[in-house]
């Protein structure tokens, strides 16, 4: 590393949006982490984006924060953010890095570091952040050029001499996490010593979501062309969802919606031989634990693909790409309702074999 970062012993990483994001950073923190000797990396991040860091090797604490200058449904006092601000500089960090996608700012959370007294304080920035960062990199998305998520915080770190010789996503996956997820695919009725598919129909944004009757009939296809069984998987809130998906499907078809933590729900991607899914974070995951993925991706950010696995990526060119809205502005959602079942069962298809090479190589 450079200068004054090349001592820095203490590093915390800011990254308060979700999940997704957080795991998208994860290759730049493994950057930092490894930059130094007797380094440590705090993630500041929000209390939704904490829930994987205990599972990413490369973090050694984690403080939940869901600041007020992100989307929240209820806004906190004031005190909370006081609060989190006398407990930063508690910690007395020597530097901190600020990741952001391109249309956050980066000043809010600069502003705390600053007033917690952290030395050195990094970050893309759009409008001049005189002394609220030490090091900017002036902000050239979306106008010059979009980058991958990854890619971009791998180059935000790259410019304090920080690079990863292992660019993957990183994600924990214990022999006991395998174990438990194991347990409960037999609790739902799956076969484990039979082929098996994964299946992930939900997302939070409606304009990502692939019509899940025609997820139904991908998984009874897939079913019955591999003769393998569905694994349909999703949180509390998609046990619905997930069920139509399971009974559109058919017998073949099981739901572990709602019923794993996020420690089990990374070991059933982990173990699937394909993942078919909405862009979200099974996906996310997926890549990180080298799961093939078929990812039917709603055109609504160019620069949340799968990374570095087999992929197939499937859309539906539209006027109105790239829209950044959760919900379609156009009301036909034909980005992802022009994709027909059987170019999703193509793709999925055509990443079978890849899976087989991948389980050769690992025996």
């Amino acid at each position: 590393m450079t200068g004054r970062w090349s001592e820095a012993r203490k590093i915390l990483a800011v990254r308060l949006d979700g999940v997704d994001e957080v795991l998208m950073t994860t290759p730049a923190i493994r950057a930092l982490k490894q930059s130094g000797r007797e380094r440590s990396v705090t993630l500041l991040a929000s209390r939704a984006g904490a829930r994987v860091a205990a599972h990413v090797p490369e973090i050694d604490a984690v403080i939940g924060y869901d600041a007020p200058w992100t989307r929240q449904p209820v806004p906190a006092p004031s005190s909370a953010d006081l609060a989190m601000r006398c407990l930063v500089e508690s910690r007395r960090f020597d530097a901190a890095v600020i990741f952001t996608a391109f249309n956050e700012s980066a000043l809010p959370a600069a502003l705390l570091c600053h007033l917690a007294g952290i030395p050195l304080r990094l970050a893309h920035c759009r409008e001049n952040p005189h002394h609220l960062l030490t090091d900017w990199v002036p902000e050239m998305e979306p106008v010059k050029a979009v980058r991958h998520e990854v890619r971009r915080q791998l180059d935000l770190v790259a410019t304090i001499g920080a690079r990863a010789i292992d660019e993957r996503l990183s994600l924990r996956v214990t022999a006991e996490d395998r174990l438990n997820a194991s347990v409960r695919l037999v609790e739902a009725g799956v076969d484990i010593d039979r082929p098996w598919i994964a299946v992930h129909p939900g997302a939070t944004a409606p304009s990502r979501r692939y019509d899940p009757y025609r997820f139904g009939q991908v998984a009874a296809r897939l079913a019955d062309i591999l003769r393998c069984q569905v694994v349909v998987t999703g949180d509390e809130s998609e046990r619905g969802l997930a069920d139509t998906v399971r009974e559109i499907a058919g017998r073949h078809a099981f739901s572990v919606a709602g019923d794993l933590p996020m420690s089990e729900f990374a070991a059933v991607i982990a173990v699937a031989p394909l993942l078919v899914s909405n862009n979200t974070l099974a996906v996310h995951v997926a890549a990180a634990t080298g799961t093939p993925v078929v990812d039917l991706y709603a055109l609504t950010h160019p620069q949340h693909t799968p990374w570095l696995v087999p992929h197939r990526v499937l859309s539906k060119d539209v006027p109105c790409r790239n829209c950044f809205k959760s919900v379609c502005p156009q009301g036909h959602h034909e980005c992802l309702a022009g994709v027909e079942v059987e170019d999703v069962v193509a793709a999925a298809l055509q990443l079978w074999p890849a899976f087989e090479r991948r389980y050769v190589r690992a025996a």
